[in-house]
């Protein structure tokens, strides 16, 4: 395995701090136009077949075999004339101005070509949602990101799929006839791609569903290869030289990596007193702001039912949502902290963003986990039997997760409480444990947190884009993720005053300050309007 990722357990780490780039194979990979191209192949190949035996039954094109062997991955012409060989037929090359009915591989190229155009119009392109996902992360932490396809149809492809603009570069068929480019395996598109982005091939990784794609990355010498497995095809991926093997995007966990700019967040500057330098930042642009609830709207207390949000607070928020998109990201369960906010127009995740609601969205709504909740449920009874007696220890339960709550608990009685929890959820590989303030938060083992949560809000709202800045607030580790994601692109502001370090950029020290933070913003938002 490769510095770059590290395959255990049916799952996938990258590490982001060895990344600048990631390279994407198109069809199989982030479209499934994969099945349309190899319908469009045995169309034209079938016809072929028949003509040339006068009905005289002609193997059929396979597309099981066929495809995959001589035609996935290949320049059009590359492919007919391989899957012809194979057959033992010759035919001349021609022309690239053949006409579809011309028996040359030119013709038998462009008609098909045809076939695969006619049936994106009558089908669509469909997309593989955890791979636009993941890619949109990866641009979300300022990792480039490019497209490579053998097909000259790339451009349209991208277009009916709404992923124009995803990607730093395109390199498709058109280019590699533009520049004289070699057809996988050889590794020309690939290394065309990290030359348009600016990075070294070993800077990169590359995911491909093609065995020739896979023998050009591994020949290219790029960081990292993964194959993606579409069908049962893993081991001839692996045998061709993949470092890892995924069936789908959402086997990659991508931990962030330590940033160098984080700093203790008692060395971080106010605020409130950098209210200035932050109203420069939205010239021209308009905020959107994300909240968390516990230590952030309301003080932290010893027992989180009695964590009650104050008038004042509740009257500046509902103030401030009448002029910017406001949305609370919690790790309270979802209709606990709607509940406790009190206002509908919100748009809400509980559970540190897997059950995401939006209030007058129709529709729109986002669930992560939901296959684990037997797993919490079990879980969950395991450790309160195993803490039932250590005074002060609880359990508070939610829809996707459940919080282990130590804050009454004897300092010397904490380690106990721990290593139940630690041995339960070692039996159970689906969940993962998180820390937080005097909790163990047990949830769903997916890469998916409050970071995730705010741009999967951001994009769902149509926020974005350049002219909004995002600003998150929140107080406790679980609310790194979030304050991650903006380093680069918002406001990420913390609240407390202990020595942890922090991507955050400002603090404030308590929940009074975040409540005079809040009206400044709202103010700047309304001298913008006027």
């Amino acid at each position: 395995m490769t510095a770059h990722c590290c395959e255990s357990a049916g799952k996938l780490t990258i590490i982001a701090s060895l990344l600048q780039a990631g390279i994407f194979d198109l069809d199989g990979v982030i479209t499934r136009t994969a099945r349309v191209h190899a319908a469009a192949w045995k169309e034209m190949f079938d016809a072929f077949l028949e003509s040339r035996s006068r009905g005289g039954g002609a193997e059929p094109f396979d597309i099981s075999r066929d495809y995959g062997q001589y035609v996935d991955g290949k320049p059009r012409y590359d492919g007919v004339r391989s899957f012809l060989e194979s057959r033992g037929i010759d035919l001349p090359f021609g022309s690239p101005d053949d006409p579809p009915d011309r028996k040359t591989v030119c013709g038998l190229g462009n008609k098909k070509n045809i076939l695969f155009k006619d049936k994106i119009r009558e089908q669509g392109v469909e997309i593989f949602p955890a791979a636009e996902e993941f890619i949109r992360a990866l641009r979300a932490r300022d990792i480039r990101t490019a497209v490579v396809s053998s097909s000259k149809n790339c451009p349209d492809i991208l277009e009916a799929a709404g992923l124009r603009g995803l990607f730093d570069a395109e390199v498709d068929g058109n280019t590699s006839q533009d520049l004289g480019l070699k057809g996988k395996p050889e590794p020309d598109i690939f290394l065309e791609a990290a030359k348009r982005l600016g990075v070294e091939p070993g800077e990169a990784i590359v995911f491909e569903d093609a065995i020739s794609g896979i023998r050009a990355g591994k020949k290219g010498g790029f960081g990292c290869v993964v194959g993606v497995a579409r069908k049962d095809d893993a081991p001839a991926l692996r045998s061709n030289g993949a470092d890892a093997v995924i069936t789908s995007f959402a086997q990659i966990h991508f931990p962030l990596a330590p940033r160098s700019g984080e700093a203790p967040i008692a060395r971080l500057p106010s605020a409130l007193e950098r209210l200035e330098e932050i109203r420069s930042r939205l010239a021209g642009r308009r905020p959107a702001l994300f909240l968390d609830y516990d230590g952030t709207l309301t003080p932290i207390v010893r027992r989180p039912d009695l964590a009650v949000l104050s008038e004042d607070m509740r009257r500046t928020v509902r103030t401030v949502a009448r002029k910017i998109f406001v949305a609370v990201i919690s790790g309270r369960d979802l209709a606990d902290v709607k509940r406790l906010v009190g206002i509908p127009s919100l748009a809400y995740a509980g559970s540190h963003g897997f059950d995401i609601a939006a209030p007058g969205q129709e529709g729109l709504t986002n669930q992560k986990g939901e296959e684990f909740r037997p797993e919490l449920e079990k879980a969950s009874r395991e450790i309160e039997a195993r803490i039932g007696a250590v005074k002060g220890a609880h359990i508070e339960r939610k829809k996707f997760s459940f919080a282990v709550h130590v804050r009454e608990v004897d300092p010397a009685g904490k380690p106990a409480v721990e290593k139940a929890v630690d041995e339960t959820v070692s039996g159970y590989p689906g969940l993962r444990k998180s820390r937080g303030k005097e909790i163990f938060e047990v949830q769903p083992d997916l890469d998916w947190d409050k970071g995730r949560a705010l741009l999967w809000l951001l994009e769902a709202f149509g926020l974005d884009k350049h002219d909004v800045l995002p600003f998150y607030l929140g107080d406790d580790v679980t609310d790194e993720d979030a304050f991650e994601v903006l380093a680069d692109r918002g406001v990420g502001i913390v609240v407390g005053g202990d020595d942890r370090p922090t991507a955050a950029r400002f603090r404030l020290d308590d929940p009074d300050q975040v409540r005079r933070f809040l009206l400044g913003l709202a103010g700047t938002a309304a001298e913008a309007e006027a």
